[in-house]
């Protein structure tokens, strides 16, 4: 078993909807839901996880640039960000971390704008249309990198 990595998942906009908006593309589980799955893999993982979501560009970009002291890897799911946001972009490319993006939905099925991404360029991977269940991939492949990546 690994020693304890500690890895960040960070939720963009509208994803403290889950549950609750579009369950034809999103599903039904609550983003605390979510959260569960990741804490009992992690468990079995032995790995630190903490969470964070907001609505709101700069504290997102605030709680990536604090990462650097805290955190292995991190997971984002940067929802409707992930087409616009170039200073998110540029706050995972400062911090210096290994990152893997994820969406719920197959952003690469959807309406045009949401086929580009700004950050799957950065990304060590990119995890699309897994449903909920993409969080638990990401965990594991995190896990996996992590461990390979060690001196």
């Amino acid at each position: 078993m690994s020693t304890k990595f500690k890895i960040l998942i960070i939720n963009g906009p509208n994803l403290n909807l889950l549950g609750r908006r579009e369950s034809s593309v999103y599903g039904t589980m609550t983003l605390a839901d979510i959260e569960e799955s990741c804490r009992t893999r992690a468990i079995e993982l032995g790995v630190e996880l903490e969470f964070f979501q907001s609505n709101h560009e700069g504290v997102l970009i605030d709680r990536i640039q604090q990462s650097k002291q805290h955190s292995d890897l991190i997971i984002i799911n940067p929802a409707a960000y992930t087409h616009t946001s170039i200073a998110i972009r540029d706050a995972l490319l400062a911090v210096d971390l290994p990152v893997i993006e994820l969406h719920i939905s197959n952003i690469h099925k959807r309406e045009s704008f949401r086929k580009h991404s700004t950050i799957s360029d950065i990304a060590i991977g990119q995890i699309v249309g897994m449903g909920p269940k993409g969080y638990l991939l990401a965990l594991d492949g995190g896990v996996n990198y992590l461990e390979d990546s060690r001196p």
